[in-house]
């Protein structure tokens, strides 16, 4: 930090101090996790163990020691505000004492000596000290006496140096948040000042202008996928940069700040954070990356993980003859350290290296040999996205990561979801035009399918017919063999919700036809678009297509979900560019087709460069790993023109690989190197869809004039993304006329609820989204609809269905409420269908966040008055959302129920007793409802033990822990008060969760 206006340089910045001239710095600790000395905090952070118990604390006692004498300098220095208070005067007056005893211990002194020979002030900050010395003679006196009294009684206290220093740390936590959080004042992009807060527990915080309350999260760490730093346009400041933040749902926050420094400050800040909560190997921006990550990256080498975890990786790689680990001394900076297994005790070897690439380089040439043990190194461990080692911090506040079941990494046909269509044949000229299918013109075949289009109609709600344009894929009758894989595939992608994957509506069955029918790609695949227009696609149309599909990638390796054939052949073009009106090119990718695992070697061999090696000599490796080859294959694609690679060779392709070549490389190095490092002879080597969206933003055009006035560039749209980007206009509303239906998701007594694409440039290009309007527009019932929209408008959770906006129709008579869309459908049915792959821990995942969103709908004053699994929606296997707001109700001001006087239909087993007798509902009567939902979840919603089925007062759950059994009935006690809170709850829940680890 540089001492004159005490701004953080990246660490990688280069000093260059020029005689006469001189710079004063201080090397500080930057990031803290508040908590972290306390595991009875409810912000206790840690790092992670190999296992239950094998945690370690943020800080060592080393580190700890140079933090306190930090924070104690700026504390007693005044580099810190502290509050004008009589508790603040008292709890600094309470570290002065911890101070003093920690000096007395020291220097091996009584602390009553050290009072005696020093001022008291000495041990307080700047303000106080002048504070102190306003007051009279007598209150000064007073204050000193009282302090002395403090010094003797706690005199002979046992406490340690190390404690005293913890103590006085946490004080310091407590008082002075301002310690370990940082703000930066900026600008927006439409001239407004924000204010940026970041801190270790709370990710990035904003407020408007200057204000210090009304902070609201932006993002937390793990959110962040890529950063850039850009040159403001010319009528700004020569010296003020812009700072462009991507998060992980492709949100873009843009920020002025007013020179590079502080914008670098801002951007290693964010930076460093994510390495310490997400990936220690990872860096978001090129411009703040520290050069000894950047080695590492390039080495494969692990950071300074502990000895464990490097023998529990080796372990879970299979322990191979010639594997090995390279990883940084967690103790001495310059020193590395080689594992591998050798099945017996060994007291290692030592020798010296210039660099890491000069001792790679020696021994991928000769063996190692060490202790009369000769080693010959084959491949390298490298980090990975998934490692929990030492190197990161867990935070409470952070997800479990529990891996839920089911995967769909491998599709079992007992997991597949569809959604029938029903086929109209020449016979069927006066069935109900419901949800049916023509068959038009063929568009071309597959490898194993004829593909043609056709017309999907549905009936609507009130009697119109949806009619939409589809593809519709029909297998091969003498491929009948691959049915299983080809309505696995359709059944992953019907579960997939992302605007740059291909939406499948379903598939149909009739007679010996099998149908997969999907939404159609006007402009076709992608390699044929580009051998069509090689003479009007630029560089950048084709970066911009590059960087959609690598949104796609990301979107499925954060599911953990295998594509398999990614291709140029399966990447369909939506929208063609208009550079008239800034429209980019939108492209999608299309369903796998039959595995790989399935097909015969003949045909793997063919779709060489596609197929990457390790498939190749054993199809079972499919992988992640496998979509990044293909990635990079198809990424050559692009570049070139849908030019077909390695089309001269035909069966001397399998040479290609056992000479491990590469694809002719293109003239642009970043780009040549990011294809191949995604098309690595090493899996574990390729890179992640993160990384490659990282490195295919920074091939984009660095100067942000040229970005804003080349005529290359087409103009695109920017935003803030903050949520006041709309401030002062009407909430978003949509046009009728732009809502596409796709199908119906569901329908009650009062509403349906559609699954639509909003779609303003009717391309085929908008948003995925639910969509709920009224079956009967009464007065009453449309009353009730503005009040449920209302609600759900005012939440922001991340456990709960987030609110997209309202469409008017026939004269704002017609009301809808727009929701973003989950494909998995709701709890109830989601357990249901997969209720062999649930364990309780998993089921206690899901219950933990249901509390957390019914814990923030409490703070908000709001009772959900319907909270039941059907009423749950999956987001993904690791997320729940509560959803349907229809019966919920504001606590009135000064009361902690409400009374309901309106008749109507009511989920009555799920209801508590105080509501069915008295009509009063509460936070409480909500926790019994949550203890129904308990009761749901560990009977996987079966219909012959729900509510309904079962009266509530027997319900006997006999395979339930008995913990949980004793949370369902404290959440069904008979008196409100009794019952536990949410934020109680939370607690509860996640203490048995993490109790089955042990």
């Amino acid at each position: 930090m540089r001492e004159s206006d005490r701004i953080w340089f990246p660490p990688n910045h280069v000093f260059k101090v020029h005689q006469p001239a001189s710079e004063s710095l201080h090397f500080r600790i930057r990031y803290y996790f508040p908590g972290w000395q306390n595991n009875s905090s409810s912000l206790y952070a840690h790092r992670y163990g190999m296992s239950k118990g094998m945690e370690s604390p943020v800080m060592d006692d080393c580190v700890m020691a140079y933090q306190f004498f930090q924070w104690r300098s700026d504390f007693l220095n005044g580099w810190v505000n502290i509050p004008v208070s009589h508790e603040a005067q008292e709890e600094c007056l309470g570290m002065a004492v911890l101070d003093m005893m920690r000096l007395a211990k020291e220097s091996g002194q009584s602390p009553v000596r050290i009072c005696n020979g020093t001022s008291y002030k000495s041990f307080l900050p700047k303000c106080m000290r002048s504070r102190i010395q306003e007051y009279n003679i007598l209150t000064r006196k007073r204050i000193r006496y009282r302090f002395k009294k403090f010094i003797q009684q706690f005199g002979e206290c046992k406490a340690t140096v190390c404690n005293l220093k913890l103590k006085y740390l946490m004080s310091l936590e407590m008082l002075l948040p301002s310690l370990y959080s940082e703000r930066f004042q900026v600008t927006d992009l439409s001239a407004r000042e924000v204010s940026i807060v970041v801190m270790g527990n709370k990710g990035i915080q904003w407020s408007k202008g200057k204000e210090e309350e009304g902070l609201q999260t932006y993002c937390d760490f793990p959110e962040v996928i890529d950063i850039s730093i850009k040159q403001a346009n010319k009528e700004g400041s020569v010296e003020s940069r812009i700072v462009t933040l991507t998060r992980q749902d492709n949100q873009i926050l843009e920020l002025e700040f007013h020179s590079l420094s502080e914008a670098l400050s801002f951007v290693s800040l964010v930076d460093g954070y994510y390495r310490l909560v997400a990936d220690a190997h990872h860096y978001l921006c090129k411009e703040v990356a520290p050069p000894r990550l950047l080695e590492c990256i390039q080495s494969y080498c692990h950071g300074p993980v502990s000895m464990e975890f490097t023998i529990g990786k080796l372990r879970r790689s299979g322990n191979h003859q010639g594997l090995y680990i390279l990883r940084c001394s967690p103790r001495d900076y310059d020193k590395y350290f080689m594992s591998f297994v050798v099945g017996t005790t060994r007291f290692g070897a030592k020798k010296s290296f210039g660099s890491l690439r000069e001792l790679l380089h020696c021994y991928q040439k000769e063996a190692l040999r060490t202790d009369g043990y000769t080693f010959q190194l084959t491949r390298c461990c490298p980090p990975t996205l998934k490692d929990k080692s030492n190197l990161l911090v867990c935070r409470n506040n952070q997800g479990a990561g529990v891996p839920l079941s089911p995967s769909l990494l491998k599709h079992n046909i007992s997991q597949m979801v569809f959604h029938k269509i029903q086929k109209r044949g020449p016979r069927h000229r006066k069935m109900n035009l419901f949800n049916f299918l023509l068959k038009n013109e063929s568009l071309g075949q597959g490898t194993f399918t004829k593909i043609f289009c056709g017309v999907r109609k549905e009936l609507g709600d009130y009697g119109e017919i949806h009619q939409i344009d589809v593809v519709i894929k029909i297998l091969d009758k003498a491929h009948r063999n691959y049915s299983e894989s080809f309505f696995e595939a359709a059944s992953m992608m019907s579960q997939l919700s992302h605007k740059h994957i291909l939406l499948n509506y379903g598939v149909c069955v009739c007679s010996d036809e099998n149908m997969m029918v999907q939404e159609y790609g006007k402009f076709g695949s992608l390699d044929t678009y580009l051998k069509k227009n090689k003479s009007c696609v630029n560089i950048t149309w084709k970066l911009e297509v590059a960087k959609q599909l690598s949104w796609a990638m990301h979107y499925l390796e954060d599911k953990s979900l295998i594509h398999g054939n990614v291709c140029a052949k399966n990447v369909l073009l939506i929208r063609e560019e208009d550079r008239a009106t800034g429209s980019l090119p939108f492209i999608k990718l299309s369903d796998p087709g039959i595995s790989i695992i399935v097909l015969p070697r003949e045909v793997l061999v063919e779709r060489i460069p596609w197929v990457p090696p390790e498939c190749i000599e054993n199809p079972q490796n499919l992988s992640l790993a496998t979509d990044k080859w293909g990635f990079g294959t198809t990424l050559w694609e692009i570049c070139s023109g849908g030019d077909k690679p390695l089309s001269t060779l035909d069966c001397s392709k399998i040479l290609f690989y056992e000479d491990r070549h590469q694809l002719p490389a293109p003239k642009w190095t970043e780009l040549a190197n990011l294809i191949n490092s995604c098309m690595d002879y090493e899996p574990s080597h390729r890179p992640s869809f993160r990384a490659i969206i990282r490195d295919l933003n920074s091939l984009f055009t660095p100067d942000y004039e040229l970005l804003v006035e080349s005529d290359m560039v087409p103009n695109r749209t920017r935003g803030s993304g903050f949520p006041w980007a709309s401030e002062g206009q009407e909430p978003a509303q949509f046009e009728e006329r732009h809502l596409i239906f796709l199908k119906q998701l569901g329908k009650g007594n009062f509403g349906s609820v559609e699954m639509c694409r909003y779609d303003p440039l009717q391309d085929s290009t908008g948003e995925v989204v639910a969509v709920k309007k009224l079956q009967h527009s009464t007065a009453e019932h449309l009353r009730d609809f503005e009040r449920e929209i209302e609600i759900l408008k005012s939440l922001q959770h991340e456990n709960i269905v987030k609110y997209k906006g309202v469409c008017y129709s026939a004269g704002r008579r017609n009301l809808r409420l727009i929701m973003e869309y989950l494909p998995y459908g709701s709890l109830r049915d989601y357990l249901i269908k997969h209720k062999d792959h649930f364990d309780s821990k998993k089921l206690l995942h899901y219950a933990s966040q249901i509390c957390k969103g019914m814990d923030y709908l409490a703070l908000k004053r709001y009772i959900h008055r319907d909270l039941a699994t059907r009423n749950i929606l999956v987001e993904s296997e690791m997320r729940v959302k509560i959803g349907d707001f229809g019966l919920t109700k504001v606590l009135p001001q000064g009361k902690d129920y409400y009374t309901v006087r309106e008749p109507g239909e009511s989920p009555i087993f799920w209801y508590a007793p105080e509501s069915l007798t008295e009509s009063k509902f509460s936070v409480a009567s909500d926790v019994w409802s949550f203890g129904v939902v308990l009761y749901e979840l560990y009977t996987y919603s079966d219909k012959n033990c729900s509510p309904p089925a079962v009266l509530v007062i027997y319900i006997c759950v006999l395979s339930v822990l008995l913990s949980i059994h004793k949370m369902m009935t404290e959440c069904w006690n008979s008196e409100p008060r009794l019952r536990p809170t949410f934020k109680t709850l939370i607690h509860s829940v996640e203490t048995v969760r993490d109790s089955l680890d042990g």
